[in-house]
């Protein structure tokens, strides 16, 4: 009994909700590939959600085939013309084809409808997280309040470097400071780097340099992070705790900050893994990322729907990085090929593909070896 009652737990509180974030993910993603696509007049073989053996399908009337693959971790979308999945040409299929069918193909279509129907994928990801935020910030607002120091922690950063009570933090690093949470994102990305905090102190204007200490902390949830803190607090009647509404466009505004946020952090994040500054045990799977989504979906459908918008940010950024295979390799060779007035060889195309092939096998299973490790 103990079992089952653990397996439908899992099921429902962890599998159901992660399966219903990712695959909202990636049907926006290649949605915007598909739709792109076809407006360029580029005929479409197969959109699959999941990748292996096909459940359930069903072909419309432009001939695509629409499919739920057995495994659900991702999905494509494959152009006449494609070799695989991963949208490798198949030259010896184009070479054969009849110059009607090579013009709706992928590779036949004029380089810059590929750039567009590529990069449509990444940039519907983002779209998506847009509109979810904003969304979420036209229903229920924004709290907000001001930067200033109601407290500082004993023995901390702050004190040390001489805050008080009272001080308003008007901007880090010459970066203004407008909400005491500009704080929180300035300084959390930050541990162990020097930074420098504008005061209005009693209208005197000084400069303080303070490096924000590398603290490990548990969210709700008990699952652990470093992060830098400096140690001030503020309080309702400090900080002036206040929820703003926002219209429809500066939701949206909003929520493309939101959005261009979670990508600063995550190349800061990357930039610092890459010169030793911090460890690279935050990359994760799919195993943590089900785990987070099943922590989420008790909150909330706002919550998981936020979730979503996160990693749909993630997904359309990591989907631009270079590596071929992903669309940001596919971007590369159009770029090259712009550059030089001709396609990348086939050769060197299929060497770039299993370099890339193997680059992604690496980090999947490095990312799954982080979750697995964190427990």
């Amino acid at each position: 009994m103990d079992v089952l009652v653990w397996i439908y737990n899992l099921l429902i509180g962890t599998i159901v909700p992660f399966l219903i974030v990712l695959t909202i993910v990636v049907f926006v993603h290649e949605m915007g590939h598909y739709l792109v696509g076809r407006w360029c007049g580029i005929r479409i073989v197969t959109f699959s959600v999941g990748f292996g053996p096909e459940l359930i399908g069903f072909n419309d009337r432009h001939g695509t085939r629409w499919r739920l693959s057995a495994i659900p971790l991702g999905g494509y979308v494959k152009f006449f013309g494609d070799e695989n999945a991963a949208s490798a040409t198949d030259f010896d299929g184009v070479n054969a084809m009849s110059d009607e069918d090579r013009a709706r193909s992928f590779p036949g279509a004029n380089v810059w409808k590929r750039v567009a129907t590529v990069a449509a994928g990444p940039i519907a990801n983002f779209i998506l997280a847009i509109g979810i935020f904003a969304i979420m910030l036209s229903l229920y607002g924004k709290s907000i309040s001001d930067p200033v120091v109601a407290e500082v922690q004993p023995g901390s950063a702050a004190e040390e470097a001489g805050l008080q009570p009272g001080d308003i933090i008007s901007a880090i690093d010459g970066t203004p400071v407008i909400t005491f949470e500009d704080i929180r994102r300035y300084v959390s990305p930050r541990p162990d780097v020097p930074i420098v905090l504008t005061l209005d102190r009693q209208g005197r204007i000084i400069d303080i340099p303070i490096v924000p200490r590398r603290t490990e902390i548990k969210d709700q949830f008990g699952n652990k992070m470093e992060i830098g803190l400096i140690g001030v607090q503020t309080d309702q009647s400090t900080g002036n705790f206040r929820r703003v509404d926002l219209n429809p466009i500066q939701a949206i505004g909003q929520g493309a900050s939101e959005s261009w946020y979670i990508v600063v952090r995550t190349v800061g994040y990357i930039g610092n893994i890459i010169i030793g500054r911090e460890k690279a045990d935050q990359l994760s799977g799919p195993i943590r990322i089900a785990k987070v989504s099943g922590q989420v979906a008790t909150l909330g459908i706002g919550a998981l729907l936020q979730l979503a918008a996160v990693i749909s940010v993630s997904i359309g950024f990591l989907n631009l990085l270079p590596i071929p295979v992903l669309d940001g390799g596919h971007l590369v060779f159009y770029a090259i090929e712009i550059i030089r007035g001709k396609p990348v060889g086939e050769r060197a195309q299929e060497i770039a593909f299993r370099i890339g092939i193997s680059l992604l096998l690496a980090l999947m299973l490095f990312a799954t070896w982080n979750d697995v490790t964190a427990g």
